[in-house]
């Protein structure tokens, strides 16, 4: 799998040039500006969206998608500022470049350009060569973007796609990723923070794609053969991943979430506060989910009631992080006091 990304990262590179010309949207209030800087770009064979109007912007990139803007800042009514901020805004979470220009050269218009997302600032004159070089640069850079978002986009669908196999487990990694996130916000955990572990809860089994199946839908104890080979999947699914950058602090999570807070967990038998705190809130739900689902080795599923007093008398014998199972608890009855 590793091997495979890496020749499609390669595959990548080697063909940049011979993509569709990259469109680069240019918003200015001046014509004349507009004129020289579309001649400068349709030279160097982009396709080139030019504007008078930062509405007119807004309409553009809501019909197409422009692989990077070029915004003058001195414009009356929405300056380049605020239509930076707009324009990201509506690009999401995809990678959108935008370099402003203008003739204002102050430190604090530099730091306004930054904190409205540019990606770059250029004063007025500027030379042409700097230009379509940085230019150059960020489109490869966005483009590096959209491949890699890709790839991340397939190993995802993979793994809601091997659970959809599976009546026994269909769904069961979107749960632990939604009830995952949830109780990471309930804990006071930042957005970026709940935004990883959402991802990372679901695609914390995704090293099971190694597994027969024979193995995953037995219906009567395990092998020690079988259970060495379950065993590795965390360590799979780290080397499924790992190709991509993007996925990066998923790893932990995917590598740790079977460790035991008294040490006796695997792949690497990590200790307490050793384990990452992600991996420690996985865990729990994981379990919690697994344990009210109905699987082959086990008639019916358990109530969340059952479940919860199970996790209560067990919290302290060492499977889980007994403040985080305490606190988890606290929120699932506060889930049923509000249902």
């Amino acid at each position: 799998m590793q091997t495979l990304f890496n020749r499609k990262f390669i595959m990548y590179t080697q063909n940049l040039l011979t993509q569709d010309a990259p469109v680069i949207l240019i918003v200015d209030d001046i014509e004349a500006h507009l004129e020289l800087m579309e001649a400068i770009l349709t030279r160097e064979g982009y396709e080139v969206r030019a504007t008078l109007h930062p509405e007119e912007a807004l309409r553009i990139i809501r019909e197409i998608s422009p692989d990077l803007a070029i915004l003058d800042v001195m414009m009356p009514g929405m300056n380049g500022y605020e239509l930076c901020k707009r324009l990201k805004a509506l690009s999401k979470e995809n990678y959108f470049p935008i370099i402003l220009v203008t003739s204002l050269n102050q430190l604090s218009d530099k730091i306004n350009g930054i904190e409205s997302g540019a990606d770059d600032f250029f004063s007025k004159p500027f030379n042409n060569v700097e230009l379509t070089t940085k230019i150059r640069s960020l489109i490869k850079l966005k483009r590096l973007q959209d491949e890699l978002e890709s790839s991340e986009n397939v190993i995802f669908t993979l793994a809601i796609a091997i659970e959809a196999k599976d009546p026994y487990t269909k769904g069961h990694s979107e749960r632990v990723g939604n009830l995952s996130s949830e109780f990471a916000s309930f804990i006071g955990l930042s957005e970026a923070e709940v935004t990883t572990i959402k991802k990372g809860g679901i695609l914390h089994d995704i090293g099971k794609i190694g597994l027969s199946e024979s193995i995953l839908h037995k219906s009567h104890p395990l092998s020690r053969e079988d259970m060495e080979l379950i065993k590795r999947h965390p360590s799979v699914g780290m080397e499924i991943c790992k190709p991509l950058y993007s996925l990066r602090q998923l790893i932990p999570i995917i590598t740790h979430h079977h460790e035991r807070w008294d040490g006796s967990g695997y792949p690497l038998g990590l200790k307490g506060e050793e384990i990452p705190l992600p991996a420690r809130i996985v865990n729990i739900i994981d379990t919690f989910d697994a344990m009210v689902s109905i699987r082959p080795y086990r008639t019916g599923s358990l109530t969340k009631e059952h479940v919860t007093k199970i996790m209560d008398n067990e919290r302290q014998l060492g499977q889980w992080d007994p403040y985080l199972v305490k606190k988890f608890l606290e929120m699932i009855m506060i889930k049923e006091y509000l249902a």
